[in-house]
């Protein structure tokens, strides 16, 4: 059988979702890399225990991919022929340009003047943003299978969880 042909979500045995439950995830790789282990097949010729390792390291794939929300959409919009181009495709809405200059702003403003809660209501401001692009995002694929405007949501969500890691830095660099 060619597992190479199978998606993430066949290999693993798992219904094709945004919104996946965690657990279900976390059970159903540890079913499959108990049954593709490498050294369940140590015994055996050189050509089955290549096979194990490569179905072992397909699984550990799959489930890195899966188990982080942000890789899951971006995986299921590229299988849906939606690719994120994060490189390459920067264009955003004017909107969300603009509330993207006042953060930085704000994130400048916060470590000159060396702020803390104005960095924490930032942070806070960042997760806002992020609970609503994930629900727009579980809406555009679960439900709309909008997989182009999933992958600017997806886009979308890249640049902050990008900025957030700067406003922790700074967060961080503040507590030191």
């Amino acid at each position: 059988m060619d597992f190479r042909s199978k998606s993430h979500f066949e290999f693993l045995g798992l219904a094709e979702s945004y919104r996946l439950d965690p657990a279900q995830l976390q059970q159903a790789y540890l079913r499959l890399q108990a049954a593709v282990h490498p050294d369940r097949f140590a015994r055996a010729g050189g050509a089955e225990h290549r096979i194990a390792m490569q179905l072992a390291t397909q699984a550990n794939e799959a489930n890195r991919t899966l188990a982080d929300p942000t890789r899951r959409a971006a995986y299921l919009c590229e299988l849906h022929g939606a690719p994120i181009q994060a490189e390459t495709n920067t264009s955003m809405a004017h909107t969300f340009l603009v509330e993207q200059m006042g953060w930085r702003e704000s994130l400048e403003e916060a470590r000159e003047t060396k702020d803390g809660v104005a960095l924490a209501g930032l942070d806070r401001l960042l997760c806002d943003h992020r609970t609503r692009l994930h629900e727009e995002i579980a809406q555009a694929i679960d439900l709309d299978h909008d997989y182009p405007r999933a992958a600017d949501a997806v886009r979308r969500l890249m640049f902050i969880d990008k900025f957030g890691a700067e406003v922790a830095a700074a967060q961080d660099a503040l507590a030191a």
